[in-house]
């Protein structure tokens, strides 16, 4: 149905790889990260929605212009690219630096720091693809202490 091929497996990937890191996030309780995944993750499935179109069939009983039956607003979202996702991801990065900034100049820099450090949750899956380096002597190979 949909022509992206290759490209919304990527997007998917991504996506995955997203839903990956909130689930380590959710178990580390690290709720900057949580934060930042889930806003990132709920942007790109807004931007994957698409207006209903009219109802065909009666209205509901109750509610004004509500579809009746099982199903019948229902409708398929619309399949994101590789480079839609991308692009969403990057400007919420993108937008929680500005905002951070304006925080700085504003005087609140411990509200700037809190998005400079989702901003760096989202960088991070983003760049899942680079080989990531040692997050700290924690990881180091230990030489003969105990």
């Amino acid at each position: 149905m949909g022509s992206s091929g290759q490209g919304g497996d990527a997007a998917r990937d991504v996506q995955a790889r997203l839903r990956k890191a909130l689930a380590g996030a959710l178990r580390r309780r690290d709720t900057v990260a949580i934060s930042a995944l889930r806003s990132a993750l709920s942007a790109i499935g807004n931007a994957g929605a698409v207006t209903p179109p009219a109802a065909a069939g009666p209205a509901g009983a109750h509610i004004a212009g509500a579809a009746a039956g099982l199903g019948a607003a229902e409708t398929r979202r619309r399949e994101l690219s590789e480079a839609d996702v991308s692009q969403i991801l990057q400007e919420e990065i993108s937008e929680r630096l500005a905002t951070a900034r304006a925080y700085d100049s504003s005087g609140h820099p411990d509200r700037a720091q809190r998005l400079r450090q989702e901003a760096q949750a989202l960088t991070a899956v983003t760049a899942a693809d680079v080989p990531q380096e040692p997050a700290g002597p924690s990881d180091a190979p230990h030489h003969g202490r105990p």
